[in-house]
């Protein structure tokens, strides 16, 4: 079965269905942040041992996704995308029954970071390129990623209301409740397995081949070392940017009320970028959001933290966060077809997992300008 051989009812359940899964996977990966007050008061976890599982999960994620891809490749999203959702509910109870730093970073770093490689952004996108004509595919992968990010408008409040008022444990049960829907889901979206690739959109070469081919196009290389900047800029935000207003004595609520409006202007974001990436050259687009999100960061570390300045920034992040998806996997589908797209864009993927393990680390800013380690962030 080809793409346009697909009924209106077939194509919406691949869609939605890849939507649910990347929304529900990413809004409550995003919404950990949330957490790390809380854990840092109840247990003998640290700041410093939050930080460091983040930057497990990114790397893990990172080095995992190629391979995952391939396997996505070669014997299908499905059962790929079903295993994510049963490593990700694996992470999310060894995390809420932990105390100490080992177990919690094997939920956060290795479950949480291997199960995003099969459920996230490059599982999503694969399969939601393959239920669309090449004509209506950024636009598609624009909605998908749009849709996406409405993960965050329900997770980050539901995990602050729960912390607040039953404990950081009961917010990760609410979380298992979310990850239960992302079966379905995921069952839903792997029809898209049956989708035969048009001749047009596969290239007649191995996938060693095409891997060699990639690595040698200098468009695709400079894409993938360009995600590096993207990896580091918004797991900094979503990581710390919570613990960054309590050290700067702002109300804790402030954090989850930044992460949702996030993911509210995510919303148009991503879908305006997807429609852009079909008439203008996705590389220049791609090029603009990272220079805009460079001088918001700037611009926003730099003055003093306040309510209104917090939730500006935050819808100027929302507005730029998840477009580089839809323009990323578009490009790579652009240049070397759908047959590999799971690979391909999990190499380039790896370069942003790379930064993610960076940003994930760094220093935190306190309101005047003073440096405060993270290390020390529990005790201020």
């Amino acid at each position: 079965m080809h793409a346009a051989q697909l009924t209106s009812y077939q194509k919406w359940s691949i869609l939605i269905g890849a939507s649910v899964m990347l929304s529900l996977a990413m809004g409550m990966r995003q919404s950990f942040g949330l957490f790390q007050p809380a854990i840092l008061h109840t247990t003998q976890i640290t700041a410093a041992d939050f930080s460091l599982a983040t930057a497990i999960s990114n790397i893990v994620w990172g080095i995992s996704q190629p391979f995952v891809g391939m396997v996505a490749d070669r014997f299908g999203t499905r059962y790929v995308m079903l295993s994510g959702v049963a490593i990700y509910a694996a992470g999310l109870v060894t995390m809420m029954l932990s105390t100490t730093a080992l177990p919690f970073m094997l939920g956060m770093g290795i479950c949480i970071g291997l199960s995003l490689s099969c459920v996230a952004s490059s599982i999503s996108m694969t399969v939601a390129s393959r239920a669309v004509s090449a004509a209506k595919r950024s636009v598609t992968m624009g909605a998908v990623s749009a849709a996406g990010s409405l993960g965050l408008v329900i997770a980050s409040p539901l995990a602050q209301s729960l912390i607040s008022s039953s404990g950081w444990q009961m917010a990760f049960v609410g979380f298992l409740a979310l990850t239960a829907v992302m079966l379905p889901a995921a069952f839903s979206a792997g029809k898209s397995d049956k989708i035969e690739i048009e001749k047009s959109d596969e290239l007649n070469q191995s996938l060693g081949a095409v891997v060699q081919t990639a690595l040698g196009h200098s468009g695709y290389v400079v894409m993938a070392i360009a995600f590096f900047v993207c990896g580091l800029q918004l797991v900094f935000i979503t990581t710390h940017l919570p613990n960054y207003l309590a050290i700067c004595g702002l109300d804790p609520s402030l954090g989850a009320s930044a992460l949702a409006l996030i993911g509210l202007f995510n919303v148009f974001g991503s879908y305006a970028f997807g429609w852009l990436g079909g008439i203008y050259p996705k590389q220049l687009l791609l090029g603009g959001i990272y220079i805009v999100r460079s001088l918001a960061i700037a611009a926003y570390f730099i003055m003093p933290a306040t309510p209104t300045s917090t939730l500006v920034f935050a819808a100027v992040m929302g507005s730029l966060w998840l477009g580089v998806i839809p323009l990323v996997n578009g490009l790579v589908a652009q240049l070397f077809g759908l047959r590999f797209m799971a690979t391909l864009t999990g190499i380039a993927f790896f370069s942003h997992q790379v930064g993610s393990f960076l940003g994930s680390g760094r220093i935190v800013y306190g309101r005047m300008g003073r440096r405060v380690d993270l290390r020390k962030a529990r005790e201020l």
